[in-house]
């Protein structure tokens, strides 16, 4: 293991110490922009593996420079966040995508890269604002334990994903529902200690803890 090659591009969706605790070995770097691929398969690592990266306020990664990777035999993996959006669009080519978020960009349940775009703190990199995708795993988690009705989480969803990204947290949805009155006050209560006590779905973490495992695996098998 110590000497496979392991690129890794990793931002809000799992925190460092975290990822480090599964994969120890690899190379950590910020959201892959622009250009960031291209660099990394210049350095001819075994693997790449893009979790996150960036959307907006920079160029994203480009198809060409993963299909610059995938062409000089390096293993590429995606998942969680612009890897899952990525690796969806690039698997015929080889890339490899893992996880819930990536099987929605595959079975074209989701389409857009709004689902998955978050603001994190620039310095380090932690998550300022709630990802559409686990706002809507969130939901279907509050219908299914009896929090919400189906069409209170329905409404919420719609709330939530008429919101600029950057104000995707619980209590500006909260907020916002209860200024707007398109949910029972007792409802939204029940919601925000539910909330407050934990139980908010993550999936792109899930993902994100999901793609290192498998990284492991794949460098055990180089």
């Amino acid at each position: 293991m110590a000497d496979i090659s392991i690129i890794v591009f990793l931002g809000p969706s799992l925190d460092l110490n975290a990822a480090r605790s599964i994969l120890p070995d690899a190379d950590y770097r910020p959201p892959a922009s622009r250009g960031d691929v291209e660099k990394a398969a210049a350095e001819n690592p075994d693997i790449i593996c893009l979790i996150d990266g960036v959307f907006f306020e920079q160029c994203s990664v480009g198809h060409r420079e993963i299909l610059g990777a995938l062409r000089k035999g390096i293993r590429f993996f995606g998942a969680s966040s612009m890897g899952a959006l990525r690796a969806s669009e690039m698997e015929l080519f080889g890339m490899q995508g893992v996880g819930h978020v990536y099987s929605l960009y595959k079975d074209g349940i989701l389409d857009s890269d709004d689902e998955v775009a978050v603001v994190c703190d620039p310095f380090s990199n932690q998550p300022l604002s709630e990802a559409l995708v686990s706002i809507r795993a969130t939901l279907q988690k509050a219908k299914d334990e009896k929090i919400l009705t189906k069409d209170e989480c329905e409404t919420m969803f719609q709330t939530a994903a008429g919101l600029y990204y950057p104000e995707r947290t619980y209590d500006f949805l909260i907020e916002t529902a209860r200024e707007n009155n398109i949910v029972g006050e007792s409802s939204l209560h029940s919601f925000e200690n539910w909330i407050r006590n934990g139980n908010a779905a993550d999936v792109k973490k899930e993902d994100a803890i999901s793609a290192l495992k498998v990284v492991k695996e794949a460098a055990g098998e180089i």
